[in-house]
């Protein structure tokens, strides 16, 4: 995204060290955060559970990996996401600042120049190129599978699916020059509507289901998982992982909303919709027959909707 001016989010503050202290209410904060910083990780639901059983290595979607994979993304989450970026990387910030190059800025100053700075300086360049590769894959494929829906609606849509990804993608772009305080007033009661919605199809799907929450929270049922299955658990990694993408912006966009209204939204608001969803998809599948289940995980994000709804 790029950057606000000074006067949109604050100035800087002589008395913290110079450090950017963006201005607002924490609600406001938190609801701006939740439109810029939460965009990427908010539509993993759409396809991250799908992938990892129907992708190129599907696997069978039965209690045993379901439990283990849905253990597997809560900790993922609660591993990559809240106790790495939250918890402990938003910590380094530079003068209020987040990212790789600030991270690199802040290890070049700390250091004082030493010779053995410069291996640091190549991983903060080459977490940068990483970091904009993302920036370029993740909003295409957010859109895309956000687009594949409208052919629950109506199979009319189906050729029309990839103009609209663009279209909404060249939007998205051309909107975002307008700095990152208006993309976030605009945004953040969308996305406060849109993680509401998550989490309400999943409390949907579980109250049919409840006691897979413990099976979630149970990290035994990760441990099984890889014991029983070996190297299929640890491809099915690979598609666990976009489960937890876009976490980089956590760090990334501090300085526009700082550190707590970050935290505060991904503690409270955020990470409970995402798991309720994911939880919601298992207990779907789950009390299907066998043969159901296995055209169900073809799309279970959408198929989650009812029918009246959907229609």
């Amino acid at each position: 995204m790029v950057g606000p001016q000074a006067d949109d989010f604050g100035d800087r503050d002589q008395n913290h060290n110079d450090s950017h202290a963006p201005k607002g209410s924490l609600l406001a904060l938190c609801a701006g955060a939740i439109g810029v910083v939460f965009g990427d990780i908010g539509t993993s639901p759409i396809y991250a559970f799908r992938e990892t059983f129907a992708g190129h290595h599907p696997i069978t979607p039965d209690p045993m990996h379901i439990k283990g994979v849905l253990s597997l993304v809560f900790w993922s989450m609660m591993i990559v996401v809240t106790f790495k970026y939250v918890f402990t990387i938003m910590k380094a910030d530079n003068k209020g600042e987040g990212g790789s190059l600030a991270l690199l800025a802040l290890i070049n100053r700390q250091t004082a120049g030493a010779k053995w700075t410069a291996p640091f300086a190549m991983l903060g360049l080459f977490a940068t190129a990483l970091f904009y590769g993302d920036s370029m894959i993740t909003p295409a494929m957010s859109i895309l599978s956000a687009a594949e829906g409208l052919k629950y609606v109506s199979l009319g849509f189906s050729p029309w699916i990839l103009p609209i990804s663009v279209v909404i993608i060249g939007a998205l772009f051309a909107f975002q020059s307008r700095g990152t305080a208006k993309v976030g007033a605009w945004f953040g009661p969308i996305m406060l509507v849109y993680f509401a919605t998550l989490a309400g199809l999943g409390v949907m799907h579980l109250t049919k289901m409840p006691m897979i929450i413990l099976d979630v929270l149970n990290p035994l049922n990760t441990f099984y998982f890889f014991y029983n299955d070996g190297f299929r658990a640890f491809v099915a990694m690979g598609t666990v992982v976009l489960a937890v993408t876009g976490a980089e912006a956590l760090y990334a966009d501090m300085g526009h909303f700082g550190r707590r209204p970050i935290k505060f939204s991904w503690l409270f608001f955020v990470l409970p919709a995402l798991m309720l969803n994911y939880m919601g998809q298992g207990a779907m599948i789950l009390t299907m027959t066998p043969q159901e289940a296995q055209l169900a995980i073809r799309d279970p994000f959408f198929l989650m909707v009812p029918d009246m709804i959907s229609t």
